[in-house]
């Protein structure tokens, strides 16, 4: 990894610095490195010099041949050089350098220092099946998570479950009034449908049903006060349908490699009261106000700052929201609590976010929701609860994963932060927005959803879904297409495979191929899910990388067959090795090349973390793919007749292969034994 050389090297040149030019800390340059523009150069160049030159009045080459001069020695570096540009260029010991990273495991990166960081995502409403838009938060939410963990910094990965939203109520309005059945009825229903889709048609049914009779909407509201209220069999029906429904949620995102530690569920921050606590701290901070004249008489109310505008698409606000001539109000008071006393869902995001960050001083009683390999998942409750449960809460930094469509919301729990006096925890807020998934043509044909030819959708270059239409893609049903398509290209490439096997290894390639085009197009960018694209072994694909890996598996088991030489026994004769191979012979550096491009995995999550923008991750775990089947075709290992190139070659394929494994990890990706 190339952090922690870029860490020895920043302070052995700040020491350097500080001697040579007798500069304090406080006025010693930052020291940036780079890569120099050709590999003869050096491997790694510093313009530090250029931010002295004013200072010391010397030009930046007489200053880099000072530095130069005044280096020392470093393990790991082989020298340094003044450019006639005045850049510091710097080589390092190349042997050395390969033989740190296959003889050791990988150190850590930096971290985040000291604290955990808390993730939300997923946060499907429990009313039916997962469709292909929440496949998008819940793979960005998780590759943030494997991210952090790599470079080091705990997690805890939070699912908020809203079970006493509108979205159950409909559901429950579905089994109750359309379907007239009872309790017992639904919950044997539960039992031997797939219930996620039984649920998914009801809910398009009951929107039906709703439409163009707003006096229906009474009975929503009844069952909404039920669900809230508890106590009644509406509350018990919504608690089924919630509790069944996560359960096939988690099934779901399991096949994505995608999994939780804690699940938070909304019934209980109301029964708890964590808003009253929440709202305690804002009326004493004078954050919110009731507002005692106009449409928004009797809502307590906060202000909102000038620069923080709100969209045209801004929350209702129900019997309180004001009319046109009232849309300046709302664009300077956001509603906290209605006149009639109910809290808006701001208020209860809210009291969960300082609940996050360690500030309420109220917390959860805690279950166990299920029990997996790796230990139970938890849930939270309002009742009883176990005492031995790990710590949750608390968090040093928190991360929201939340589609683009509520960024003015989670502003706003930045600005109640900043106005209860703690602008440290809003800065440690992270909203990790994110664009929707629509569909290619092709795409959506192959899955059923049929366009008009002459409509205005089909003239568009992507087919938008709709979830609450009935009209969506429900996420399992695009997975198992995936699978079945790269069931039938393993099955023609690998006949003699069993179907049990065969359908493992079709299993890691189709969420390969969706994991990896969720993530390799810019956060902020609508994107159209295409199955053949992301299948793909030959473009910018999941698939593609897998089958470098696996290329690279094939090279060293046929070597271990014909020369009887295993990775292990390879690697520790390279000490005895000539470097002559690493050393750039004829000025082809192609094996150094390989070796050092790989060696910048932690650096590239390093930026991604601090942008949230996964694509980089993505693109450069392509880029080296590509790296090794370009070296693959032209630098031949098996055939290689120079035994110590040979050796050579092989050590920089089974470090370029490691850091590959590591970066699909890091995605969410498994590598199948052969493709």
């Amino acid at each position: 990894m190339m952090l922690p050389v870029h860490a020895r090297l920043r302070a052995h040149i700040a020491v350097v610095l500080a001697s040579r030019f007798g500069l304090d800390e406080a006025s010693l340059p930052p020291v940036v490195l780079e890569s120099p523009p050709t590999r003869a150069l050096g491997d790694l160049a510093t313009p530090v010099a250029f931010e002295l030159a004013r200072r010391l009045r010397k030009a930046p080459r007489a200053i880099a041949q000072d530095i130069a001069e005044a280096f020392g020695t470093l393990d790991g570096v082989a020298g340094v050089t003044a450019a006639p540009n005045g850049y510091l260029n710097i080589a390092l010991d190349r042997q050395a350098f390969v033989l740190a990273r296959l003889g050791v495991s990988p150190p850590a990166g930096p971290g985040a220092g000291s604290g955990k960081a808390l993730v939300e995502h997923t946060a499907i409403n429990p009313n039916k099946a997962a469709h292909i838009g929440h496949l998008r938060n819940a793979v960005l939410g998780d590759t943030l998570v494997r991210a952090l963990r790599f470079r080091g910094t705990p997690v805890e990965v939070q699912n908020y479950i809203d079970d006493t939203g509108v979205q159950v109520a409909d559901v429950v309005v579905g089994f109750r009034v359309l379907e007239g059945l009872t309790l017992d009825r639904i919950r044997t229903i539960a039992d031997t449908t797939r219930f996620d889709y039984y649920c998914w048609d009801l809910y398009a049914r009951v929107t039906e049903w709703y439409d163009g009779q707003p006096e229906r909407l009474k009975v929503r509201a009844d069952t909404l006060h039920d669900i809230e209220h508890g106590g009644t069999e509406n509350g018990d029906i919504a608690a089924l349908v919630a509790d069944r429904i996560v359960r096939c949620h988690l099934a779901t995102m399991a096949r994505l490699n995608v999994d939780y530690d804690l699940l938070t569920w909304e019934g209980d921050i109301l029964r708890l009261k964590f808003w009253a606590q929440a709202f305690d701290v804002l009326k004493e901070r004078g954050a919110v106000y009731l507002q005692s004249e106009g449409r928004l008489a009797g809502c307590w109310v906060m202000p909102i700052q000038e620069d923080l505008d709100a969209p045209p698409e801004a929350e209702g606000l129900g019997e309180d929201a004001p009319g046109e001539d009232g849309a300046e109000t709302e664009q300077r008071e956001k509603v906290i609590v209605r006149s009639n006393g109910v809290v808006t869902y701001v208020g209860k995001d809210i009291a969960y976010q300082f609940w996050k960050l360690g500030l309420l001083g109220r917390d959860f009683a805690y279950r166990t929701f299920s029990e997996r390999p790796a230990g139970p998942l938890w849930a939270t409750t309002s009742e009883g609860g176990l005492a031995d449960h790990p710590p949750f809460g608390g968090a040093s930094w928190v991360y929201n994963v939340i589609d683009v469509r509520q960024s003015y919301l989670q502003k706003l729990l930045k600005q109640a932060l900043i106005a209860v006096g703690r602008p440290d925890a809003a800065e440690r807020s992270h909203h990790f927005s994110y664009e929707m998934v629509a569909l290619s043509h092709a795409t959506a044909r192959e899955l059923g959803y049929a366009i008009a030819p002459d409509s205005e959708e089909a003239r568009k270059p992507f087919v938008e879904v709709s979830g609450r239409k009935g009209l969506g893609v429900k996420a399992d049903d695009l997975l198992d297409r995936l699978v079945d398509k790269a069931r039938v290209e393993v099955a023609t490439r690998n006949p003699e495979l069993g179907a049990d096997e065969t359908a493992r290894i079709a299993g890691m390639i189709g969420i390969a191929g969706v994991r990896y085009f969720l993530v390799k197009f810019s956060r902020g960018k609508l994107i159209a899910f295409d199955m053949d694209e992301a299948l793909s072994f030959e473009g910018e694909s999941g698939p593609y990388i897998q089958y470098a890996v696996v290329r690279a598996n094939n090279i060293f088991q046929k070597l271990r067959q014909r020369d009887g030489l295993d990775e292990t026994a390879l690697v520790a004769s390279l000490g005895s090795l000539s470097p002559t191979a690493l050393m750039g012979a004829d000025d082809n550096h192609e094996v150094w090349s390989l070796v050092l491009e790989a060696s910048r995995l932690d650096e590239v999550v390093e930026q991604v973390i601090r942008t949230l923008e996964f694509s980089g991750l993505a693109k450069y775990a392509f880029s080296l793919a590509q790296a090794f089947n370009a070296f693959y075709h032209r630098s031949p290992i098996l055939n290689e007749e120079r035994d110590d190139v040979r050796r050579w070659r092989a050590a920089a394929v089974i470090y370029l292969r490691d850091q590959l494994v590591r970066a699909l990890d890091v995605m969410g990706i498994q590598v199948p034994p052969r493709m």
